[in-house]
């Protein structure tokens, strides 16, 4: 972010040169003016509108307004715009609550690692976005070689209930595969994982992720939990002995693909086929 002004008005401008938040400070020589209250903006609309505090602190050296101007965009990250349905819009985007992974808790890529890393976090989080069985998605982050991601439900705790619990989307198409090993846990200390055998392709990758194709987008009305239609790899915490679990470990099983920056396990999303809502 970049701090910027022009008379009054101080703005902090995006990568792209846009405004992201401004600041205007009336005039404070007039001595009928004690404290004066600057007008905020996010995105060009009120700050108040966004449901963001107005700046109080009139003062206006560069450090004062910058830090102003941070603060006002931490909010607007932050801030939760009403869906309309008693949701709310997230900051990538996402109509929330939903059943998808809210957070990116740790991301340790590998060697040739790097396709979709600046569109972290939101690339891995929300609904997948499959394109069928001859076309890998690109809505994706490549893990590189033995990489590894951590996310978190947020919204929903994952369940076991009868049938497979969690699917995990990646981007293979028929004769490309990148095994993933999938692990869960419930409190992101006590890990418990799936036996990936990456390299039994003769009995199709037992317990791996990074097989299937991905049907389900967020715009053809595929389900993502709908295990049959929705494509990408199912697991079924029964076959851990696991009742629950908040956090779900992805790690690239070193027999993938590499090189460039596409290498390793491409991860697009994931999903709670299963699910209570978060403390139920």
């Amino acid at each position: 972010m970049f701090l910027a002004a022009c008379g009054g008005r101080f703005a902090a401008l995006g990568d792209d040169g846009g405004v992201r938040a401004s600041i205007v400070v009336p005039d404070a020589g007039d001595p009928d003016i004690e404290a004066p209250t600057p007008d905020a903006t996010i995105d060009g609309e009120p700050a108040e509108d966004a449901g963001i505090a107005p700046v109080e602190d009139a003062s206006i050296d560069d450090a004062s307004i910058e830090a102003a101007l941070d603060a006002l965009v931490a909010d607007a990250s932050n801030a939760e715009p009403d869906a309309g349905d008693g949701g709310w819009i997230d900051m990538c985007g996402h109509k929330r609550p939903d059943v998808f992974a809210d957070e990116v808790i740790a991301f340790d890529p590998g060697p040739t690692a790097g396709f979709g890393q600046n569109e972290m976090p939101c690339v891995v989080l929300g609904p997948p976005e499959g394109l069928g069985a001859t076309a890998g998605s690109l809505d994706v982050v490549s893990l590189g070689d033995k990489g590894s991601i951590i996310l978190k439900f947020d919204d929903v705790d994952l369940v076991d209930q009868p049938g497979p619990d969690l699917v995990v989307f990646e981007n293979p198409i028929p004769g490309f595969v990148e095994p993933g090993l999938v692990a869960v846990s419930e409190d992101g200390g006590d890990w418990y994982e799936w036996p990936c055998q990456p390299q039994n392709a003769d009995a199709g990758y037992p317990y791996c992720a990074g097989i299937h194709p991905v049907y389900s987008n967020s715009n053809n009305g595929i389900s993502p939990t709908d295990v049959d239609a929705a494509g990408g790899d199912d697991f079924d915490l029964a076959s851990l002995g696991v009742t629950r679990a908040r956090y779900v470990r992805i790690r690239d099983s070193g027999f993938s693909h590499y090189g460039g920056d596409t290498g390793g396990f491409d991860l697009d999303a994931i999903a709670a086929v299963h699910s209570t809502p978060n403390g139920n």
